[in-house]
């Protein structure tokens, strides 16, 4: 569906240019909020990100992002109070992955969704008050409370032979923390429900006392797996709102920087996929590949795990010549171990035993919670940013989306192995092509207050950023968005009739974010 054909009288055009998808700005009533939703749904668009905002005056307003044919519809919606009867009208009837949204944007600002299902707290686990939202303008963001922590009221469920198995938060390795409360009869999954927000840490209030040209840095460290992504999205939204024109060669060193980070994920996933099922030797063998990959990072851009190299107006450092040719060279090499790891996968029947079938997330399924990214592409939708709505240089290389129609792990395992092949040839790609000139342009931020938006398709899905400026290159209000959202529901359906000791597999199949989930 056309944004166009919403047929909105204020909408203001926030990007359209080569290599940009187009974006734009609409603000609307509370009836248009659910008919713009109820239209794109039927029309087969998604929702991305809803989030809400305050100002001094304590007049607040609730934003969607939504994914349309031609663009990204960006929808606000003044709402009067955050007092007791206050709200703006629930969009989780409409679109499921609203609900865990809705329940953090109550946490953060006090703003209910009306009506709402589910109004159980999300981030706030008893660790301030109940009528204290740290989001507001009247919070300081550094009171200390004493943790009042109540019993959560995850979802019972009865019958003959039924019992809860609970895991986590706290679990025995190095994972963030996260709850799983499993009802099984027997070994058999019936419900898995899950409880997140142990890792919030006040990154969206962090960013409101940081200045404009920095704040990559800590939208860097949302989630260290995808630092290039959020980066990115966030320099990209940051230029938007001051109208910053980035250097070609700038933009594909971006491009060659999100396409390292894919293919370094991708190379970790595939060890611990193998490792999980029984299989050490292809945790073994991937691991050296990917310490490799990062050993590499490290020489060409200075940091493994290429932190703060993606700055407003451009990136912090070029790429030598001689390292051009290793980083082709180190793809060739790549490419040829990662194929025999392959045929080895594809010829252990032991481990396509633990991966056929298991954790399966029909189409439909996957739609319904607007899954994205590799899971979606593994469930048959052909869900991709850099296709969908290309972003310089993509919009020149034209990328092959990477799919599969069934829906289990060895769907994901197998785009896992296809994405590596098609980021290390946009990689070759990429550095074949390297415009000549600059890296970096300078930022003017003594313009007036802006908004802007990023939208970046990183390696688990489209990472999202809004950005509100102030005066003087300050931030009144900047949103990032994990596509884990998204993708959380979707796991608790995906592990249903599976047996509770598949779990681990099927939840590394889809490796979602905690941290960047929570912020």
């Amino acid at each position: 569906m056309r944004i166009d054909a919403l047929g909105l009288s204020d909408l203001v055009q926030l990007a359209a240019s080569a290599g940009k998808a187009s974006a734009f700005l609409a603000r609307t009533d509370a009836a248009t909020w659910v008919r713009i939703a109820s239209t794109i749904r039927e029309q087969g668009g998604r929702l991305i990100s809803l989030w809400g905002g305050g100002a001094a005056t304590g007049t607040f307003v609730m934003s969607a992002a939504y994914a349309m044919d031609d663009g990204l519809l960006w929808v606000q919606l003044p709402v009067a109070s955050g007092d007791e009867g206050g709200g703006y009208p629930d969009l989780s009837a409409i679109f499921p992955c609203a609900t865990r949204m809705q329940r953090a944007v109550y946490d953060l600002l006090g703003l209910r969704a009306m009506d709402a299902a589910d109004t159980r707290p999300w981030l706030n686990h008893g660790n301030w008050p109940a009528d204290y939202f740290p989001l507001q303008k009247l919070s300081s963001g550094n009171e200390r409370f004493e943790s009042q922590e109540a019993d959560y009221p995850f979802v019972q469920v009865a019958g003959d032979g039924v019992h809860e198995i609970a895991v986590g938060p706290i679990h025995a390795g190095i994972i963030e923390p996260g709850h799983f409360r499993f009802s099984v009869v027997g070994e058999k999954v019936l419900r898995l429900e899950e409880r997140l927000g142990y890792t919030h840490r006040g990154i969206e209030r962090l960013f409101e006392t940081t200045h404009v040209l920095l704040g990559q840095r800590l939208a860097g460290r949302i989630a260290g797996d995808t630092t290039v992504a959020f980066s990115w999205a966030y320099c990209m939204a940051v230029e938007r709102a001051l109208n910053v024109f980035i250097p070609p060669r700038a933009q594909w060193l971006r491009a060659v920087m999100l396409e390292r980070e894919r293919v370094a994920n991708h190379l970790g996933d595939l060890g611990a996929l193998g490792n999980d099922a029984g299989f050490a030797f292809g945790l073994a063998q991937f691991s050296r590949m990917k310490e490799d990959w990062l050993r590499l990072n490290d020489r060409v851009f200075g940091h493994r795990y290429l932190m703060d190299q993606i700055v407003p107006g451009g990136v912090a450092r070029d790429v030598p010549a001689e390292f051009i040719e290793a980083v082709r060279d180190q793809c060739e090499r790549i490419e040829g171990e990662v194929r025999v790891m392959q045929r080895i996968y594809e010829e252990q029947s032991g481990l396509q035993d633990r991966f056929t079938g298991a954790g399966r997330l029909p189409a439909n399924v996957a739609a319904h919670f607007s899954v994205c990214g590799l899971a979606a592409r593994a469930s048959g939708l052909g869900i991709d940013v850099r296709i969908d709505h290309p972003y310089a240089p993509y919009h020149e290389v034209q990328p092959q989306m990477m799919c599969d129609n069934r829906g289990d792990v060895a769907a994901r395992v197998a785009v896992r192995f296809n994405e590596v092949y098609e980021s290390l040839r946009l990689i070759r790609t990429f550095l074949g092509g390297l415009p000549e000139g600059g890296i970096v342009e300078p930022v003017e931020t003594g313009r007036p207050p802006s908004c802007g938006v990023g939208w970046v398709e990183g390696w688990r899905g489209d990472v999202f950023v809004a950005i509100e400026t102030g005066e003087n290159g300050t931030i009144s209000r900047c949103h990032c968005h994990d596509p884990s959202w998204q993708n959380w529901p979707a796991l608790e359906h995906a592990i249903i009739g599976n047996i509770v000791p598949d779990f681990p597999l099927i939840n590394k199949s889809f490796n979602l974010n905690y941290a960047g989930h929570d912020l």
